[in-house]
């Protein structure tokens, strides 16, 4: 780690060129012969990464970046604190520790925190940042992290694990055990050490493949921000055999959708109907999870279609996701789309329906934007329709 970065001009050289092409930056000759230009130019590219993200590592003084890389593949600060809002306890061991934003957030809420990390040089940086932001119950242990559990040698009340796919896993099926740390061959090992296991993934992961992969699931937590999903969360608790709770979260700036249901638990079958006054899409959180029964048990709305995953309601409802309501509604046929849609603008979706966005705005000339929304969808009939609405939320 070279801390000749840390010197003050170059520092204001960073803060004062964040905004700028590192393309242009490149063509212009070193102001600072003592240090490479590529660290630099590194450097302004990871903190520029980091300014909506990491605002807190932004807005402090020395932090020292690693490649953008590791920025980009870093929980962010969002997410990171909801993730620290599920442990509790005296001590947590982290066998990734990676760029230490999860570490960051789960010292808050535990009273020591081992940061483990097999890159010396990124081991090294993470306890230079961490003494900057005065994180002060965090220990940083460079090196394997199966050793350094067998050397401490302690019972942790949780483990947390944000394993990494192999690079001869590109293009397979997304399973755990082609990931760094090998989880389900290591389970039993590191419940030996805890009681308490997260286990944090890429949405990428289908959610019965890992239910066939991990045992002692209690809590899948599906965390989307700003309707994206970012990970998935898996808490295992030693010798639990119970049903598996599904626990959604939508992180937006002005607040926070939930939705939770039990796994596979039996319940009344969904109600069908034709469009009325509102329709609802739920959000990706939710998507992801499958519940689509579910949520339009729970508050009370029918589905257009078992397939389409499009709910109704005669009166407005809250409801974690986006809410329309729905001007008109029409036969998706040629002379009603020449009526309402040709040569219009229109945000267009999508859902158990043949034809593809693209080919719906190229097929009807349909321009992207504007103020009306349109789902392009199957009814409780099996008829396809259209429904044109304005969107509420």
């Amino acid at each position: 780690m070279d801390l000749t970065i840390l010197n003050p001009e170059i520092q204001s050289f960073i803060k004062a060129n964040i905004d700028k092409r590192i393309s242009t930056l490149a063509l212009q000759k070193n102001p600072f012969p003592d240090v490479e230009w590529i660290s630099i130019l590194n450097q302004i590219e990871a903190k520029a990464k980091a300014k909506d993200k990491l605002p807190i590592w932004f807005d402090t003084k020395n932090i020292i970046y690693p490649s953008k890389i590791s920025i980009e593949q870093t929980s962010s600060e969002k997410t990171a604190l909801h993730k620290a809002s599920i442990i509790a306890g005296e001590s947590l061991i982290d066998l990734t520790g990676g760029f230490g934003v999860d570490d960051y957030y789960f010292s808050k809420k535990v009273k020591t925190v081992a940061h483990c990390e097999i890159n010396l040089e990124l081991s090294n940086i993470v306890k230079h940042n961490f003494e900057q932001l005065e994180a002060k119950n965090i220990t940083c242990y460079p090196g394997d992290s199966t050793s350094t559990l067998e050397t401490l040698n302690q019972k942790w009340d949780w483990i947390y694990i944000d394993p990494s796919r192999r690079n001869d896993a590109k293009g397979k099926v997304f399973l755990l055990k082609d990931c760094l740390p090998n989880v389900p061959e290591n389970l039993d090992y590191y419940f030996e050490n805890t009681n308490a296991i997260l286990i944090k993934t890429a949405p990428l992961l289908d959610i019965s493949a890992g239910l066939s992969e991990l045992k002692h699931v209690k809590k899948i937590h599906i965390i989307a921000l700003e309707n994206e999903v970012k990970e998935l969360l898996w808490e295992l608790h030693s010798n639990y055999t119970g049903k598996v709770q599904i626990k959604t979260v939508n992180i937006l700036k002005e607040k926070t959708e939930s939705f939770d249901f039990i796994l596979n638990e039996e319940t009344k079958p969904p109600t069908y109907g034709l469009p009325q006054k509102y329709v609802y899409e739920p959000n990706s959180a939710i998507m992801k999870s499958g519940g689509f029964d579910q949520v339009g048990l729970f508050y009370n709305l029918d589905k257009l279609h078992k397939h389409s995953h499009i709910y109704t309601s005669a009166s407005l409802v809250p409801f974690p996701g986006r809410v329309f309501e729905v001007e008109n509604c029409i036969p998706y046929n040629k002379t009603e789309m020449k009526t309402y849609l040709q040569n219009k603008k229109a945000n267009i979706t999508t859902r158990n329906f043949q034809d593809t966005v693209e080919n719906i705005r190229k097929k009807w000339k349909i321009k992207e934007g504007g103020d009306t929304y349109c789902f392009f969808t199957t009814d409780t009939n099996n008829n396809k329709i259209v429904l044109i609405c304005t969107k509420i939320k």
